[in-house]
């Protein structure tokens, strides 16, 4: 007896994706929204875990979650113990999957995903453009096809010729050609420039650069970071930039403190997302997990090429969590002021046209530990280095490589760093 199809196989729709949405939200179990919209359970399950968008958790004075917590007789907790468990949450791992509208939301302090389906729909069609750029050929097929036409092709007959007089070529003219231009019988001598038409056409050598891939800032916009703030306001900024005074580099790496105004700086002899991000991986071996997501739980940096991989900045070399990353938009470094401002007093002992390849990251250490012990109006005549210590020790700023200098000794000259 034939088995009766209970579920079409059909690709889901917008509208379907907008009723999982719904039963998400609701609550609903997967199951249950399966029902609704006519597929089968695991239909539902592979989207939702397919498409929802990971919303990383605040680290701000939270940096290891452990499920033992309460009861490990270890401590401090760190995610390289043994007896570590990742906390688990029946609404996230389980049904429906997502945490559109939990009620525990704003109390919640693991990851969150949050499953959109105008952003599923948006991944499913870019998807299904990529799974159609291959070939429908088999590597027989392929062989076979090659073997008749490139005897012909340099005989100078046309492609429209040779499929008239083989039937056993079942492909069409426009999608042979397509085949020929795009390189599939290259191994056979047949190119672009086999065919008849574009035979005194000039071969141009690696002459496109391939497309940059576009930096994804979904949920990391300014926008974004506005909503983060209010949700967490006691959570502090680190704002992010580069300097330097050659393209081609050296580079200089700011990090300061929105709140103090406290900053440091790292040289850099490339402008790219590892070199940057290698330097967070530093910081939080060098802080540990307790006070590096006391100092660093959140970035906000611009959008230069060598910030954009936001993977690198937030997850540690375990792949867990260790801070979140924001992007202000594009030309508004007025959208992070406090360090742009701050860059005032670095250009005044490294101007412009000042080189920075003589310098090491010591006389770089040594330049932010005089411009963080000079007095600021704005801190009621304290220096950086005093609130920054006030708040988060001595210690904290002894790890960073920042020692006070006496008011009267603070220099602010490219003297400090450039041999006389």
């Amino acid at each position: 007896m034939k088995r009766k199809q209970i579920h079409d196989n059909t690709h889901l729709t917008l509208e379907e994706r907008k009723i999982i949405q719904a039963g998400i939200e609701n609550n609903s179990t997967k199951a249950s929204i399966a029902r609704t919209i006519g597929k089968d359970a695991t239909t539902v399950a592979k989207e939702i875990r397919k498409h929802r968008t990971l919303k990383p958790r605040n680290t701000f004075n939270r940096p290891v979650l452990c499920a033992k917590l309460s009861t490990c007789p270890k401590k401090p907790c760190t995610r390289k113990c043994e007896l570590y468990e990742e906390p688990k949450c029946n609404r996230r791992d389980k049904s429906p999957g997502a945490c559109n509208k939990c009620t525990e939301w704003n109390k919640c302090h693991f990851d969150r995903y949050i499953y959109d389906a105008e952003y599923a729909e948006k991944e499913y069609r870019s998807d299904l453009a990529d799974y159609r750029q291959g070939i429908n050929l088999t590597t027989k097929e392929r062989d076979s096809i090659a073997q008749i036409i490139a005897p012909l092709l340099k005989k100078g007959q046309s492609v429209h010729q040779i499929i008239s007089a083989h039937p056993e070529i079942t492909q069409s003219q426009r999608t042979l050609y397509s085949y020929i231009e795009s390189g599939v019988f290259k191994d056979f001598g047949v190119d672009n420039f086999s065919l008849k038409e574009q035979l005194n056409r000039k071969q141009f050598k690696n002459k496109y650069k391939k497309r940059k891939e576009p930096a994804n800032y979904e949920g990391r916009r300014y926008n974004d970071y506005i909503a983060f703030c209010l949700e967490y306001p006691e959570t502090p900024t680190v704002e992010m930039d580069t300097l330097y005074n050659n393209p081609s580099g050296p580079y200089l790496q700011t990090l300061l403190f929105a709140n103090v105004p406290f900053m440091i700086g790292f040289l850099h002899s490339e402008k790219t997302n590892e070199s940057m991000a290698n330097r967070i991986d530093w910081l939080q071996n060098r802080l540990g997990a307790k006070l590096f997501s006391k100092l660093f739980p959140l970035l906000l940096a611009d959008r230069g090429t060598e910030f954009e991989k936001h993977q690198l900045f937030e997850l540690d070399q375990l792949g867990n969590t260790r801070l979140r990353i924001f992007y202000c938009d594009p030309m508004q470094s007025n959208q992070k002021p406090h360090v742009e401002n701050n860059h005032n007093y670095v250009r005044d002992i490294i101007p412009n046209s000042y080189p920075l390849d003589c310098l090491t990251q010591d006389s770089i250490d040594l330049m932010f530990s005089h411009i963080n012990s000079a007095p600021r109006l704005s801190l009621g005549d304290k220096s950086p280095f005093e609130v920054f210590s006030f708040i988060y020790g001595e210690e904290a700023a002894k790890c960073l490589n920042i020692r006070k200098i006496a008011r009267d000794d603070v220099i602010l000259k490219p003297y400090l760093i450039y041999s006389k």
